[in-house]
């Protein structure tokens, strides 16, 4: 359960977000702050994404398999 609400920030944040953030100033690092804003959660979905991958038991249970074929 936890896994798929984090899962789910990355849709909730882009999309629901930006129309709260829909302004060019302040500028960002050069960028109108819209544009920062979907930087920012394309980066922090791939981390994310990662951080799912690693917690997700389908995945653990493939890793415990290849382990025990190498071994």
């Amino acid at each position: 359960m936890f896994l798929r609400l984090l899962a789910a920030l990355p849709f909730i944040g882009i999309l629901l977000g930006v129309p709260f953030v829909n302004r060019v100033e302040p500028l960002v690092f050069g960028m109108p702050l819209v544009l920062a804003w979907i930087v920012l959660w394309v980066v922090l979905s791939a981390v994310i994404m990662a951080i799912v991958y690693r917690f997700d038991p389908v995945n653990r249970q493939a890793a415990d398999a290849a382990a025990e074929v190498r071994s």
